[in-house]
């Protein structure tokens, strides 16, 4: 994608943290408490996460972060688009740039967690159109009609 610069963040900046917090905020608006799991910044600092920003000049358009578990398994965490950015593909940038990193660090597999209503039919397709297949709960999680889980072998 022209124009766009994935670099990686140490989630310092004000306008990641926000951005993080925004995507907190729709999460918990459209899910049940108990079924949201995205990372807040606290946990987005783990040493075993990997977070990227996307940037379109000097405009924040998105972030999305790697959480390895394991030596050969990784799960995309915290995939937001920033508002003024939508379907201009910066997700499907920022899904790319997940799994070349995720590849060259020698992992074999990828999943995530999304949501199942219908706010979350544009994510599962992005997805889907990268070769992620809907599987059972992975890791912690557990079957939860609100959660969709996917993945992908690399």
């Amino acid at each position: 994608m022209t124009g766009l610069r994935v670099t990686v963040d140490d989630l310092s900046g004000s306008e990641t943290v926000a951005l993080i917090a925004h995507h907190l905020e729709g999460m918990h608006a459209q899910t049940p408490a108990e079924s949201v799991h995205a990372l807040g910044v606290r946990e987005l600092r783990h040493p075993d996460v990997t977070v990227w920003s996307a940037w379109r000049s000097d405009s924040l358009a998105g972030v999305g972060a790697l959480k390895r578990f394991g030596d050969a398994d990784g799960e995309i965490k915290s995939m937001r688009v920033a508002d003024a950015h939508l379907g201009t593909g910066v997700g499907r940038a920022l899904v790319r740039h997940i799994v070349t990193e995720a590849r060259a660090a020698g992992l074999r597999a990828l999943w995530l967690e999304t949501g199942s209503d219908a706010a979350f039919a544009p994510a599962r397709a992005l997805y889907a159109s990268e070769g992620f297949t809907v599987c059972d709960p992975f890791g912690p999680y557990r079957p939860d009609r609100h959660s969709t889980f996917m993945t992908q072998t690399l």
